[in-house]
């Protein structure tokens, strides 16, 4: 990450509350803030620091994983167009408090990101415009991508209508 970047946010919000890493190999450079904080992290983050592109939101289910600490990790990829810089920031969460504030304020395109993250993993976003299903029917119970989610389903596939092409 730029230096100039790592200042502002270490005068900013201090050194303590988050932390800094970088992959050599990959070029990745990653935060992990605290998730009570995060919004005010990407607020920040856009801006003060220039980071005006909103690439992606995701989510990482880590049940079961040695040595994780979290269940949770909630995952913002960030771009400055300008300096062409990239930023992964990066939050945990853990049952029952799986809320965070929305970032669709910030950047429009995280309305559909989070709905699919909500879709898929049940993260809920304080403040979404519109935060409803947007992969799957409302009437489907569970969240898939969670590691505890039934391999072969709950059974629900026998809830939905099947639509078949009519041969001609």
């Amino acid at each position: 990450m730029a230096t100039q970047t790592l200042d502002k946010l270490k005068a900013r919000f201090g050194e303590l509350a988050w932390t800094y890493s970088e992959n050599a190999a990959s070029g990745n450079r990653r935060i992990v803030v605290p998730a009570d904080q995060l919004a005010a992290y990407l607020e920040y983050l856009k801006v003060e620091c220039g980071f005006d592109l909103l690439v992606d939101v995701t989510c990482v289910d880590y049940l079961h994983y040695r040595g994780a600490k979290d269940r949770f990790g909630l995952v913002y990829c960030l771009a400055n167009t300008i300096s062409g810089e990239r930023l992964i920031v990066r939050c945990f969460l853990n049952e029952p408090d799986l809320t965070v504030r929305s970032a669709v304020p910030l950047w429009e395109g995280a309305n559909w990101m989070e709905r699919e993250v909500y879709d898929m993993f049940g993260i809920m976003f304080e403040g979404h415009p519109d935060l409803r299903r947007i992969l799957l029917p409302d009437e489907f119970a569970g969240f898939p991508l969670r590691k505890d989610y039934p391999l072969r389903g709950r059974g629900e596939r026998h809830n939905f209508e099947r639509i078949t092409r009519e041969k001609s």
